[in-house]
This record gives C-alpha cells, sequence and structure tokens, in this order.
C-alpha cells in the first residue's frame, strides 16, 4: 500500500508540470521554477519508489547481519566498524550505536544501551547476545572470533 502511494505521489508533481507546459506559463520564470521544483519533488520520491522496489527484489538480508532469536534473546553477528557513544538527559539511558559489517553487504546499525566502547573493541568480530528491555536492547552476552 504504502509503495502505491509513493508512486501516485511520484506522479502528482508530473501532473502539475504537465499543466504548466499546457498552459504556456514554462516560458516565464515562475512557471520555469515550478517546473523545476515539481521535477525534483517527483524525482526524490520515485528514488524513493527505485530504492524500496530493489529492496523488494533482493530479499531479505544476510543471515550472518540479521538479528537471529536465541534463548538468551537477539543475536548479531559481525566485524564492529564503529561505536558511537550518546550520553541522554537526565532520566533517559544512555545509548551506543554499533555499527556491525559481515564484509559482503551492507553494514547493519545496533543501538544498545550504555557506553560499549569496551565491551565492542573496534576491527573485532563479534557474536552480540542482546535482549529487549523497555524498548531498549541491553547487551547480555559478547563472543569474540
Amino acid at each position: 500500500m504504502m509503495l502505491f502511494i509513493s508512486v501516485l505521489l511520484a506522479l502528482i508533481p508530473l501532473l502539475g508540470i504537465a499543466w504548466i507546459v499546457f498552459y504556456g506559463s514554462i516560458t516565464t520564470v515562475d512557471g520555469l521554477f515550478m517546473a523545476l521544483i515539481l521535477a525534483a519533488m517527483s524525482g526524490i520520491v520515485g528514488l524513493n519508489v527505485l530504492i524500496e522496489l530493489k529492496k523488494k527484489r533482493s530479499g531479505a538480508q544476510t543471515s550472518s547481519t540479521a538479528a537471529s532469536t536465541v534463548s538468551g534473546g537477539l543475536r548479531q553477528r559481525g566485524k564492529v566498524e564503529s561505536v558511537q557513544f550518546y550520553e541522554s538527559g537526565v532520566g533517559q539511558p544512555n545509548k551506543s550505536i554499533v555499527t556491525l559489517s559481515d564484509g559482503v553487504s551492507a553494514s547493519n546499525l545496533l543501538v544498545l544501551e550504555g557506553d560499549m566502547r569496551n565491551a565492542l573493541p573496534v576491527g573485532q568480530k563479534v557474536d552480540v547476545t542482546f535482549r529487549k528491555e523497555s524498548g531498549h536492547n541491553v547487551l547480555v552476552d559478547v563472543d569474540y572470533a
């Protein structure tokens, strides 16, 4: 359904360009810039449609970076590309954004509660087990390969 709506949103600006051309106002500065703006809008939404179609065609992620369910929680494997730590405001848990890569497909982001800079060293291949707790991912176990 969302793909259909995106296609519709990509076509509506093209109808606006056709209307500008049909009524001959493309030769004015206003008409020219309006046509350029509408073409940019259509191109952006159309690119989103193409990316979504490509994503659907390629299928699911590979099992090496996809989160798999284990008895202790969820598990993700890969090489740690980066760990970025963010301190949250008062009353909110601090978060670490970990980028995992298997070297073949695209990188996978994992948001964990707390400071993971020491637990997940950059460049190390890891097998991370985590669980969901009150809407946050909490680290349970790390196996270094």
